[in-house]
């Protein structure tokens, strides 16, 4: 059975110093500061959330729905932790805000390895390895582990390699976060080879740990305390990161549809309905309002308050199961509302993800992120190959490599620099990869 006393750890990564705690400042809340201040958190303003490259400046992009997320996951969190403090924690000096703030820095930092042009950029950089450099044998220089690392590329893994190693990289640690945040964050906490996954693991599902955080990970793990899943690189969730998980999909879920509305692509009434049947009537005032986009933004409100005090609910009567390792589930399931998530995630599927503008903007990102990691692989190859026989590299790669001065200054492995083109393209925001490709194409 894990342990809240070690869960809790405030001991910062890479750090060998210990902080001083004040009581106005805890160290999560810190982490939070850390987060915000980032400049890869603040790249996500210009990433896709839902509807890539879009006009209007109303929807959200990853940014502000990392902010949503974070407000739900922090609530979420104080009411866990006034639960784990009443069972376990009465004689220590740990706030249910506290607990909050660990939630709420997860899901700041939950989007923050996610290439340009959302989970379709993750598919294309999946894509692209497979009949690229995988289907040419080129990657055979590479362990088995390290493939999959690029055939399953993760925005999850690209995360953490983010708060710990690229962001800050000049200070080992990356961020540098408390070790109960970095475990809250680790929504999927294997390595990419693992295959053995347990039935209806939810936290077994997708990849965390590329293999060259793994030891970073393994050091995680064992300050916190988290149980193997029967293999050295496969663990039990943080139990805290399940509330991260069911903040995403509370948001995902009601504030895709309140963007739908608003767009024009879901209807009034059909989505009037849904939310009602959620909150089971009316709420209180709600005929006080008349116009159809106010109304959609108040019911969403209630809603997402609405799930704030069930999931806390669940949370509260699977913890335990949650604590000793036995949970694989999501918290959402056992919502009295699960069906009406599947119903919306068909609505959003039928009328905004298969959207015309939508499938447009997915055509362009394929052909942004296709060529830009052509021309940055082609450029490494022969850098490589420069490094190993003194063959010259072509006049277009010699300037591209001037975009990668770690290795250009220092021979590295094909693992390694593959890394770093990974690196430089999930990092880059939706409008910096269109201005990279007008200058790969030429175009002025």
């Amino acid at each position: 059975m894990m342990d809240w006393n070690k869960l809790l750890s405030t001991k910062r990564f890479g750090q060998d110093t210990i902080e001083p705690i004040s009581a106005s400042r805890s160290p999560f809340h810190k982490d939070q500061d850390r987060i915000v201040f980032s400049s890869a958190f603040r790249r996500l303003q210009d990433k896709t959330q839902v509807h890539s490259l879009i006009e209007s400046d109303y929807v959200r992009t990853r940014l502000t729905h990392s902010m949503e997320v974070a407000s739900v996951g922090r609530s979420l969190g104080a009411n866990a932790g006034q639960i784990i403090i009443d069972r376990y924690l009465k004689d220590t000096n740990f706030t249910p805000a506290e607990f909050g703030h660990i939630v709420s820095a997860a899901c700041l930092a939950r989007d923050i390895g996610n290439p340009p042009f959302g989970h379709f950029g993750e598919d294309t950089i999946r894509h692209w390895f497979k009949t690229g450099p995988y289907s040419r044998g080129e990657l055979s220089p590479l362990t088995n582990s390290e493939i999959l690392d690029f055939l399953n590329f993760e925005g999850n893994a690209q995360g953490f390699r983010v708060l710990t190693k690229l962001q800050n990289w000049r200070n080992n640690g990356g961020l540098r976060l408390t070790y109960a945040t970095l475990g809250t964050f680790m929504k999927y906490p294997r390595a990419s080879e693992i295959t053995n996954i347990l039935d209806e693991d939810c936290a077994g599902k997708k990849f965390g740990i590329m293999q060259s955080e793994l030891e970073t990970f393994k050091e995680i793990s064992s300050e916190l305390g988290l149980l193997q899943r029967g293999h050295e690189s496969y663990w039990c969730r943080h139990p805290l990161a399940y509330l991260v998980e069911a903040a995403d999909d509370i948001c995902y879920s009601v504030v895709d549809i309140e963007d739908g509305v608003k767009l024009s692509r879901l209807d009034f009434g059909e989505t009037e309905e849904l939310m009602l049947r959620i909150l089971g009537k009316a709420p209180h005032r709600y005929s006080e309002f008349k116009d159809k986009s106010e109304k959609i933004s108040y019911l969403r409100a209630k809603c997402i308050g609405h799930f704030i005090g069930e999931v806390s609910e669940i949370f509260a009567d699977y913890e335990k199961e949650i604590l000793d390792g036995t949970y694989k589930g999501d918290l959402l399931r056992h919502s009295s509302n699960a069906a009406i998530f599947i119903e919306i995630e068909n609505l959003c599927k039928k009328h905004i993800f298969n959207h015309q503008e939508r499938v447009q903007a997915e055509l362009r990102g394929s052909e942004i992120l296709t060529a830009t990691l052509d021309a940055f692989y082609i450029a490494n190859l022969e850098w490589e190959e420069f490094c190993l026989s003194g063959s010259e590299p072509s006049p277009r790669s010699s300037v591209i490599m001037n975009l990668f001065s770690a290795t250009k200054n220092t021979t590295k492995s094909r693992y390694d620099w593959l890394l770093e083109v990974t690196d430089f393209v999930s990092g880059m925001t939706d409008s910096f990869a269109v201005r990279q490709f007008k200058d790969l194409k030429g175009v002025i």
